[in-house]
């Protein structure tokens, strides 16, 4: 779930930002970034773990990732995944930080978008802080909790969906003819 949020319900609320007037054609492109993230990377990232056997070692979480891709790559395999791991950090700050934002001013107004600022950037040097288990466990747990109505509003919007997808390709089969 957290290479690429799928079913969280987070990443719509950028896409939802976008401006086109085809909401399939966005949802074709949101997909292709859960491709890329999770067939690709995550799968690339799986390939050299389980090629520099480093997985055999006991470690875990970056620190083994970042073993396997200096073990594959002497030199630069490590800073190779300092780097991602930097972007990686960032992205997902400034993505979180846009999704929670949107929600605040949805939610409360555009007056509480300021002091949501303030907490977050205390919630994020907190995070920075605290002991690395809790914080995950308080990522996962929470991420459960937004998961959960997401799934339950997917499944009951699924018709929409179906009909909205349908509706587009036929149309699109037509304007090739």
């Amino acid at each position: 779930m957290f290479s690429n949020e799928a079913g969280l319900g987070s990443a719509p609320i950028a896409h939802a930002a976008a401006a086109t007037d085809q909401p399939v054609q966005q949802g074709l492109i949101a997909m292709l970034g859960t491709f890329i993230d999770t067939i690709v990377i995550c799968s690339l990232t799986g390939f050299v773990i389980l090629s520099s056997g480093v997985w055999e070692t006991g470690i875990t979480g970056a620190t083994l990732s970042s073993t396997a891709f200096e073990a594959i790559l002497p030199g630069f395999g490590g800073y190779l995944v300092a780097i991602g791991l930097a972007v990686f950090a960032f992205s997902t700050i400034l993505g979180w930080s846009f999704y929670s934002e949107k929600c605040v001013e949805y939610l409360v107004g555009i007056k509480a978008v300021m002091p949501f600022r303030i907490l977050w950037v205390i919630a994020v040097f907190g995070g920075a802080v605290m002991e690395l288990e809790f914080v995950w466990l308080v990522a996962d747990t929470l991420n459960a909790l937004m998961a959960l109505p997401n799934l339950i509003a997917l499944l009951l919007l699924s018709p929409v969906l179906f009909r909205l997808t349908k509706a587009h390709f036929n149309s699109g089969a037509a304007q090739l003819k």
